[in-house]
């Protein structure tokens, strides 16, 4: 009957709901609410649309940014903005929840991009809706520069005021929220706070255990994702921990410029790959530093090994090992992207008709710059293993010195007791209380008598392979001088000869 087609339907979609939201992040879902409300930092957001005849640019907090997208009036892309770009600088869940729900992002990537399991590798996922890069990011920083996570207000006194109103707007939705978590049972409300509070903790310990058994001999290098989302219509999202907009700050002083290639072309493939090429430019910048700091210990290392010096090789290379894993992954993205991006859009099947055209979401343009970021990666995985081997030589000559200055004084000692031991052995022989065995009644010559002749055949005995060889170097020294002897006579003739052949200009040149 109608009415049960309708139930099966209705039914299917239930347990179609049901399986999408064991996979991935569903951000309507209460269990979602529970596991990453707490996810809290204040970003700063960035809006630019641009072509290549105009562009335009704003800025907002989180608060105004998620009344921003709600509103679909005020959302909605000018006509002449072929790309629009939302440049998020910091990771707060009502920011990319609003965008999930504004964009359709897939729960997949919102999974990737919430939870920040340490240094994930980097990854490209192909769906219906849009392309998602994960990238890790590698950038110069200082000792204390990943603690800091709070906003510094560099728009002076007049945004004050702003700024306290999107405070308390936050902290309004941040208790909405907190109470439709509170209405939940209390078992998974302990649940959540037991593993969550003990995770934090054992992690928070070690990483700060090492980093204190390390401060001071490494090199200071902040690992972040960088999370980047390409659309169908134009839009690309990114995603970063930075909340000072400096890490893409060269990107928007470019798209300023109306004469740059990134504004002129207005593609949205070419701005995802400029992304790439900063995150290659940041480690091209790590690079550089190790290779400094190596030089710095190799100088140390040939002027006068140490363990100290040691030690730190040790720490520079294993820290080379972890960026190495880290690095790697980005080459194989940066490739696919580039070999495979029409052959993953055509295996989505999301084309009806069968003879129609499929379009990747790289255009020509990008792929041709991707293939100077694959370049540089190489060239990155190249100097990595280069600094890795050198740091290793380094140890291997540090530990070959110690051991040839311990085998020179241990040399030093045999030859002294050598030497010593049968005047040893005499003087006590001699030096008994004895009247048959005494010398006082003979004179001190008696007793050298006896123990040079003693001693010179203890030293030939005990050293007769260092004499034998010391002999046959002698030997060949010897020749080597013979057959330079000969070899001068006989050009000294020949050359006589020759000399008085040549005319007289060429014999004054030539003496």
């Amino acid at each position: 009957t109608p009415t049960e087609r309708f139930r099966s339907v209705v039914r299917r979609l239930i347990h179609m709901r049901k399986t999408i939201r064991l996979v991935g992040i569903e951000p309507r879902s209460a269990a979602t609410l529970l596991n990453y409300s707490h996810i809290r930092q204040r970003c700063t957001i960035g809006i630019m649309d641009y072509s290549s005849i105009r562009a335009d640019a704003q800025r907002m907090r989180n608060a105004e940014f998620v009344r921003f997208l709600k509103n679909d009036r005020a959302s909605r892309r000018a006509p002449w903005a072929k790309v629009r770009w939302i440049n998020v600088c910091g990771i707060s869940w009502d920011v990319v929840s609003a965008l999930a729900l504004k964009y359709d992002l897939h729960p997949l990537s919102l999974e990737s991009v919430l939870q920040q399991r340490g240094n994930a590798r980097s990854k490209a996922d192909y769906y219906n809706e849009h392309l998602f890069l994960r990238v890790l990011c590698h950038r110069l920083s200082d000792d204390d520069a990943h603690a800091s996570i709070s906003i510094q207000n560099d728009d002076g006194d007049d945004d004050q005021e702003e700024d306290q109103e999107e405070r308390e707007d936050e902290d309004q939705e941040f208790q909405s929220e907190r109470t439709d978590v509170e209405n939940l049972p209390a078992s998974r409300r302990t649940r959540f706070a037991d593993a969550q509070d003990v995770k934090a903790n054992k992690d928070a310990r070690n990483r700060a255990l090492l980093h204190e058994l390390k401060r001071g001999d490494r090199v200071n290098v902040t690992v972040s994702p960088l999370c980047i989302f390409l659309m169908r219509d134009g839009t690309v999202i990114s995603i970063h921990q930075d909340n000072t907009r400096d890490f893409t700050a060269p990107i928007s002083q470019r798209l300023w410029q109306s004469q740059a290639g990134l504004r002129a072309t207005a593609d949205p493939s070419l701005l995802v790959q400029s992304l790439l090429d900063l995150v290659v430019d940041h480690a091209l910048a790590v690079i550089d530093e190790y290779q400094r700091r190596v030089l710095k210990l190799e100088q140390a290392v040939l002027i006068k090994p140490s363990m100290k010096i040691v030690r730190q090789l040790h720490i520079l290379q294993g820290d080379l090992i972890l960026h190495k894993r880290t690095l790697e992954p980005i080459t194989t993205v940066v490739y696919g992207l580039r070999r495979y991006d029409l052959d993953r859009v055509t295996a989505l099947g999301q084309h009806d008709d069968p003879n129609a055209k499929v379009e990747g979401y790289m255009s020509h343009k990008a792929n041709i710059y991707l293939a100077d970021v694959h370049d540089h990666m190489e060239y990155i995985l190249t100097s990595l293993d280069m600094i890795a081997g050198i740091t290793d030589n380094l140890i291997n000559y540090a530990f070959n010195m110690a051991s040839y200055d311990m085998n020179e004084t241990m040399r030093q000692l045999t030859l002294a007791t050598i030497i010593f031991l049968p005047l040893t052995l005499l003087t006590g022989y001699f030096g008994m209380n004895f009247k048959v065995m005494s010398i006082h009644h003979l004179s001190d010559t008696f007793f050298w008598e006896v123990a040079m002749p003693t001693m010179v055949v203890a030293v030939v005995l005990f050293l007769q392979n260092d004499i034998k060889r010391m002999v046959h170097y002698l030997s060949k020294r010897m020749t080597r001088h013979r057959i330079k002897k000969v070899r001068a006579l006989s050009m000294s003739g020949r050359g006589a000869r020759v000399l008085m052949s040549l005319p007289q200009n060429y014999r004054y040149k030539y003496v």
